[in-house]
């Protein structure tokens, strides 16, 4: 405990803002803190907080530096479809009870595929049904 609070857990999956960061070293692959700062999007972030949030996606994991002179170059640690699919495996444990059918369902439930889907669908449904 630090002063009467207890101390957070990290998250294993990003935030808003760590994903709009990761955004940027996924498309540059390596940039400064000022690099970072200067290629996002609206609305703007402070240098020091893009800086902390860095630090912070290095101990997570998503991130890491070299010393180049006297400026720290970040660039990914892992790429964009490992976050996405361990962002999807988060969620599939929490809302889902490991479930990917449970949560393929409720994709489709909540909004109309398209012609390309729907047939992707089918097809995917009958290669299932002819290996189960």
């Amino acid at each position: 405990m630090r002063g009467g609070t207890l101390a957070r857990k990290r998250s294993p999956v990003l935030t808003e803002t760590e994903l709009r960061l990761m955004e940027v070293l996924w498309a540059k692959r390596k940039a400064t803190v000022a690099e970072v700062v200067e290629a996002l999007p609206p609305p703007p972030v402070a240098y020091s907080t893009v800086l902390t949030m860095l630090r912070i996606l290095e101990q997570k994991g998503y991130a890491g530096h070299e010393e180049r002179g006297r400026a720290f170059v970040y660039h990914p640690s892992i790429e964009r479809e490992q976050a996405a699919k361990s962002a999807v495996g988060h969620l599939l444990k929490r809302f889902f009870r490991d479930n990917p059918g449970e949560l393929a369902l409720r994709l489709v439930e909540e909004g109309r595929p398209s012609s390309d889907e729907l047939r992707r669908l089918k097809q995917l449904i009958r290669e299932y049904e002819e290996k189960p």
